[in-house]
């Protein structure tokens, strides 16, 4: 706050919060899952960072807010995330009152996946990566692709693009042998 007080000119505020939304971007366009690891408070863009994440654990004693409005600005690149993720009301509740939710309340919701003891953080997050690397970063990559670009889209169109991806997904080496797997009953073999 007190670097965005020292150079008060629109240029320079236009430049800062371009930056931000190029890097919360940039993680929806990474071709891999994003997870947050939450531990502590996490307000304003740390808020809007965890609701850009693909996936998101928080320690039972995490708190999130978004509470610009306290301080005269409304936290509109925030607003971005949060309303793709909650519920317009819920989204809107924490952008006009600035009030905390605690890791509960964000589950409930749809801000975080998953809510563990602080001990159990690090476990949590492992357990939720080993079984993303158990999948094929190929179909992974196609999924997180096409999960982000057909929510933009009405539904016919959501439908065109998930139908090609489909198809193309299928041509994959990897989808080709996990389906053979399943049909023989074994393990797939995934190199």
């Amino acid at each position: 706050m007190k670097e965005m007080r020292a150079a008060p000119s629109l240029s320079y505020y236009q430049t800062l919060f371009d930056q931000c939304g190029r890097m919360m971007l940039a993680i929806q366009r990474l071709p891999v899952p994003v997870i947050a690891r939450v531990q502590g408070v996490a307000t304003a863009a740390g808020c809007q960072l965890v609701a850009m994440c693909d996936l998101a654990v928080a320690a039972s004693t995490a708190r999130f807010a978004v509470s610009g409005v306290n301080l005269g600005l409304f936290c509109s690149t925030p607003s971005v995330a949060l309303s793709r993720n909650l519920g317009r009301k819920a989204a809107f509740e924490m952008l006009v009152t600035g009030e905390f939710i605690d890791a509960r309340q964000a589950l409930a919701q749809g801000l975080i996946n998953r809510v563990v003891e602080t001990a159990d953080l690090d476990t949590e997050v492992g357990r939720l990566v080993e079984s993303i690397l158990a999948k094929p970063r190929a179909a992974v990559s196609m999924g997180k692709n096409l999960f982000y670009r057909q929510l933009e889209k009405g539904i016919e169109a959501a439908y065109t693009d998930a139908v090609q991806t489909m198809a193309c997904n299928m041509m994959e080496p990897s989808a080709l042998e996990g389906v053979q797997a399943f049909i023989d009953k074994r393990a797939p073999d995934w190199h």
